[in-house]
């Protein structure tokens, strides 16, 4: 029996739709009936949690995005129908909802091909989290992405398969293009 999903985390139109702007980009590991460009406002992606675990170790820990506050987000919209919405909140949960790194929240998203917008699923960078960090320059995320390596890779596989994604939308995040230039840097340092 498949898991119930409450249904306030549904859209008024029926459907789940799942905000992503990191590695739900490239790797979504669910199906989906529609996937949009879409803007998030109020938040902004930044390499703001610890990874100990999927792109790091306990003794050399990696980087991964978040949503920190403040901003605008530029990223994918996943349509998925209702009937299969409780099973894919269910993997998301079971993938991002690890530790305390992230909030599972439901906020408006535009879509940027229809100029609808949809009440989309969307995981939140924990500030009171452990594994949050406040301050970090791009020379020492840099430096974090190029050193870490954990269950699902190299750090800056992460980082790269990001940016090259986000550019096949059109989208440049400035930021993750500074860490992206200083990797060579990092690794010699």
């Amino acid at each position: 029996m498949a898991p119930l999903l409450p249904l306030s985390l549904l859209d008024p139109d029926g459907d789940l739709y799942v905000f992503g702007y990191g590695s739900l980009i490239w790797k979504p590991g669910f199906a989906y009936a529609a996937r949009h460009p879409a803007l998030l406002h109020g938040f902004h992606r930044r390499f703001c949690l610890w990874s100990r675990e999927y792109r790091g170790t306990p003794d050399c820990p990696g980087l991964v995005l978040g949503l920190d506050r403040g901003g605008a987000c530029r990223g994918v919209a996943f349509r998925v129908p209702a009937a299969e919405a409780a099973g894919v909140l269910a993997y998301l949960d079971a993938r991002e909802m690890i530790g305390d790194h992230y909030q599972r929240r439901r906020l408006p998203v535009r879509l940027l091909d229809t100029g609808a917008v949809r009440q989309a699923v969307t995981f939140v960078a924990n500030r009171r989290g452990q594994a949050y960090c406040r301050e970090m320059t791009p020379e020492r995320a840099a430096v974090a992405i190029a050193r870490g390596s954990g269950r699902m890779g190299p750090n800056r596989d992460y980082l790269l398969n990001t940016v090259t994604h986000l550019r096949s939308l059109g989208v440049r995040d400035a930021a993750l293009d500074r860490i992206a230039a200083l990797l060579p840097a990092a690794l010699a340092g």
